[in-house]
């Protein structure tokens, strides 16, 4: 997990507003078969086994130049949204891999809801990004921090946290962080304001989602999350606490703005319906 510079919707230059972005600029029905879990909290339990997940921290990066023309907003930052689904018609992009009955998707589709977890509980979250990122950044791109293989980004470089701090990592995180942390989930998106296709790049991925842990335009600038439309870009704007989630073929091609100011944290969260795809919860050392 790992505080992104991403943009959210940024408030009126005040006090608050202007202090939160002098800080810091460091760099996370059922869901689809009952194989994995997110969070081992009451409040999420879900289902699908892990491709992954991987908390990324995006740096700064200064102008985006033109926009996406993004002619509709599916979800604004300052609304809640108990839950919104649109129906689009599935790619071809699952014919070429193993189907799973009942899982595989046969309708496909994105949305967005608000009612998942609390804001209160997306800080908690949050604070474990900025726990592991503080030890570690990219020079450039994303910084990522991976709970589960221990992956750390520092400079060009990655090292196995467990490996290379030891055992003062336990002076770092606490099991109840590992326990807030734990799910079955894996994955690395690096350049992540390049329009993909998540079933392209991983062919074990079937639903993907995404939890943010910060607010557009009030902690970050830029960074929202856009799907590609011809003629029609739709965005989602980051909200902490805010879930959203989509099938992974190519009827929901995306990408996400550059960060121009401030830190955007999200969890990037994918389900496979594949079980050999399924990794094991991490364990606090």
């Amino acid at each position: 997990m790992a505080p992104q510079r991403r943009a959210a919707t940024k408030a009126a230059e005040g006090n608050g507003a202007a202090e939160r972005r002098n800080r810091s600029s460091t760099k996370k029905d059922r869901a689809p078969w009952e194989v994995q879990r997110l969070w081992q909290r009451p409040w999420l339990r879900t289902a699908g086994l892990g491709a992954g997940v991987v908390l990324t921290a995006l740096l700064l990066w200064s102008s985006l130049g033109a926009e996406d023309g993004v002619s509709e907003v599916l979800a604004r930052r300052g609304e809640v949204v108990a839950g919104r689904f649109i129906e689009v018609p599935c790619s071809e992009d699952y014919d070429s891999h193993r189907r799973f009955e009942g899982c595989t998707p046969r309708k496909c589709g994105r949305g967005v809801t608000d009612v998942v977890i609390t804001r209160e509980e997306a800080e908690q979250i949050r604070s474990i990004a900025e726990k592991g990122l503080s030890l570690g950044g990219s020079d450039g791109g994303a910084s990522i921090l991976d709970l589960h293989s221990g992956a750390l980004s520092v400079g060009k470089h990655f090292v196995n946290l467990y490996r290379y701090f030891g055992d003062k990592i336990q002076n770092i995180f606490s099991e109840e962080d590992f326990q807030l942390y734990r799910t079955e989930a894996r994955t690395a998106h690096d350049e992540y304001w390049h329009a993909h296709v998540d079933k392209v790049t991983y062919g074990s991925f079937d639903y993907t989602s995404l939890l943010y842990l910060s607010d557009y335009l009030e902690d970050f600038g830029g960074g929202r999350f856009v799907f590609m439309e011809e003629g029609a870009n739709k965005t989602v704007e980051p909200r902490a606490g805010r879930v959203s989630f989509f099938t992974s073929g190519s009827e929901n091609l995306h990408r996400v703005e550059k960060v121009h100011w401030g830190t955007r944290y999200a969890i990037t969260i994918a389900f496979s319906c594949n079980p050999d795809h399924g990794i094991e919860d991490p364990a606090f050392p």
